[in-house]
């Protein structure tokens, strides 16, 4: 018995043709058909995707050239999120950068000497030793060498125009040999096995082995959704002017009545403003976007969310992807990062044959619900530990906690150490920003940093700070990288 030869995704927007390009590319090989069924657009002038540093891997994989990707979408590059508290402006912000924090003393960890620095009066920020959370600060771009490549990691996220990325990814998709079938509307026509075909709007019938929903509304998937609480349940998207310095970060206004984002593009910034319905009119969040963000918002829509997992995110012959297997809060930009996880397991457990098919699908559902998990727990840190005014963040303060997440607080408190758990997708150093841009300090540290003299440690401190200073001035600004993008279109 063969494997099932075909696969046909239902959804909409860029999702859909993330997910269709990267089957395509990869199943293609093997002789699996890649189909995709198309509903219309939802996606408006203000929607936009922020992306962890992850996705570069799996445009890389489908064949994106970054360069033609910013110049198509008029997106830009983003080294981290600046969390700042809109109430209180003596309160230091803290960014969540997309890199490391030093590099190693003596073979070990530097984050342990760090926190013993900090016990003896050290008055340098964690940022301060990252390359990318300079940048960011200083108004830069970094793009790793190969010195910064030894000192420690540095990546950046882009900035997406929704509309714009999934046109992009629908050429791709289609010039990589996906088929499109587009409809208004579909039925599900259901059979023993699950799924036995879709009937389209015009009356066409569309067979297959494998059915992939990407609908919000779980159009194929059905079954269990399993909800997370979350302060929020409405999220109003806009334009704004783009200031005259294009920031390489995104910003985060927590206010009393919710958050503000401000995720700059090549064009304009695009405004997120996520809030309660219960106690925040659509009336009173727009003019709290407004005022979080000091400028005029044009283009502006408002759409409710409800943050969760799908129980089975495989059942029978129907895999849920993106919205449809889980709805991940909007404060870390994470929707890609969801599916993304969920196109990489499904092609890790794609079956090549008729054996075992039943036992991959069980461990495609443990894995991928234990790396959705993860990625739920670092939000849900977010939301508890922060100190912020306000009966949105009095809500917050108060969500249930996992026992993963926190034994996880518990360890970093008491040592600085991240408790090790499986199917971790989020680097080590983005947790460590967000416990302590949240003001976790932890109360010891790894005796292994005892054994190297202060001395010794103060002298890699000073190396570490003057080789970032140096690496950050010889980066562009971000409006100078974009120009040169743009202005090579017509070299």
């Amino acid at each position: 018995m063969t494997g099932p030869r075909d696969i046909t995704l239902v959804g909409r927007d860029a999702p859909l043709w993330l997910a269709a390009a990267a089957l395509r590319r990869a199943l293609a090989p093997a002789g699996v058909a890649v189909r995709v069924v198309e509903l219309p657009a939802e996606t408006g002038a203000a929607d936009l995707y922020p992306t962890l540093p992850a996705i570069e891997a799996l445009h890389n994989q489908i064949g994106i050239n970054e360069a033609a990707l910013l110049r198509t979408t008029r997106g830009a590059f983003t080294l981290g999120q600046n969390f700042v508290d809109a109430s209180d402006a003596g309160r230091p912000s803290f960014l969540h950068g997309y890199g490391a924090h030093g590099t190693a003393i003596d073979g070990g960890d530097f984050f342990p000497h760090w926190v013993k620095a900090r016990h003896h009066g050290l008055d340098v920020g964690l940022d301060d030793f990252s390359l990318t959370a300079s940048a960011a600060r200083g108004g830069r771009l970094f793009f790793p060498d190969a010195d910064s490549e030894i000192y420690g990691r540095s990546d950046y996220g882009y900035h997406l125009p929704a509309a714009a990325y999934a046109k992009s990814l629908k050429a791709i998709a289609r010039h990589l040999g996906v088929e499109l079938f587009e409809t208004a509307t579909v039925a599900v026509e259901r059979g023993d096995a699950g799924v036995a075909a879709l009937l389209l709007d015009d009356g066409r019938r569309i067979e297959s082995a494998l059915f992939a929903d990407l609908t919000r509304e779980r159009l194929l998937s059905g079954g269990a959704f399993e909800a997370w609480d979350t302060p929020g349940d409405r999220v109003l998207s806009a334009l704004a002017p783009r200031p005259a310095a294009l920031p390489a970060y995104a910003e985060i206004r927590a206010g009393a009545g919710g958050w503000t984002g401000l995720f700059p593009g090549l064009t304009h910034i695009h405004v997120q403003h996520v809030f309660s319905r219960a106690a925040t009119t659509d009336q009173e969040a727009r003019a709290a976007a407004e005022a979080a963000c000091g400028l005029p918002l044009d283009a502006v829509t408002v759409r409710p969310f409800a943050a969760g997992v799908a129980a089975e995110p495989w059942a029978g012959n129907v895999i849920a992807l993106g919205d449809a297997a889980c709805v991940l809060d909007p404060a870390h930009g994470f929707a890609l990062h969801g599916l993304q996880l969920g196109i990489v397991h499904l092609l890790a457990a794609y079956p090549a044959d008729g054996a075992g098919y039943a036992a991959r699908r069980v461990e495609y559902n443990r894995v991928l619900r234990s790396h959705l998990a993860r990625v739920a727990d670092f939000q849900a840190a977010h939301h508890v530990l922060q100190n912020y005014s306000g009966a949105f963040w009095d809500a917050a303060r108060a969500l249930p906690l996992s026992e993963e997440l926190g034994h996880r607080i518990d360890l970093f408190a008491a040592r600085g150490e991240l408790a090790p758990l499986e199917d971790e997708s989020l680097p080590p150093d983005s947790w460590r920003a967000l416990f302590v841009g949240h003001g976790i300090m932890p109360e010891s540290w790894r005796p292994a940093a005892d054994r190297v003299p202060p001395d010794e440690v103060k002298a890699h401190f000073r190396k570490m700070l003057g080789f970032v200073r140096e690496a950050v001035l010889r980066q562009p600004t971000h409006d100078a990288c974009l120009a040169r993008i743009m202005q090579s279109a017509h070299g």
